[in-house]
């Protein structure tokens, strides 16, 4: 049986940002909301405001794999079910809020290190907009809009 759209959203905050506090899972929410709702660029091109398409878009999410360099991915949405908190948070972002500091991020990533590098992805798609707990965000620039 598929996920319907709330439950696919409560099962990757979990497992993206699990251990990121609220403020952690409500920035990861954020960014994948963004992506569905994004007016141009390569999010509106492919997933063309679908969640399951942001969600499944290949290379984007780790948890969305069942191999991850080479060896098998104890970490996916399928072996970790949600708690409420995840249900809350995807509700809420379901329902339009987005936590205010990520802005128009449309990425982040966890650099293992205390500081975000100025733009990610490398391509210059996206600069530094803050950092939520361990994860770093980044906005689209105006290269991005070209892609």
């Amino acid at each position: 049986m598929a996920y319907d759209n709330r439950e696919l959203l409560a099962r990757i905050i979990k497992c993206e940002a699990g251990g990121e506090g609220e403020n952690g899972m409500k920035a990861v929410a954020s960014v994948i909301m963004n992506r569905v709702n994004a007016p141009a660029g390569e999010y509106q091109r492919v997933c063309q405001g679908d969640i399951r398409k942001v969600i499944f878009q290949k290379g984007q999410f780790d948890c969305v794999r069942s191999i991850l360099r080479g060896q098998p991915n104890p970490q996916t949405i399928w072996a970790n079910p949600p708690e409420q908190i995840h249900y809350d948070i995807a509700d809420w972002a379901l329902a339009g809020n987005r936590l205010f500091t990520v802005g128009a991020s449309l990425w982040y990533f966890n650099p293992f290190r205390p500081v975000c590098p100025y733009n990610f992805p490398y391509n210059g798609t996206g600069s530094f907009q803050v950092r939520v707990v361990q994860h770093c965000f980044y906005n689209p620039t105006a290269l991005y809009f070209k892609t």
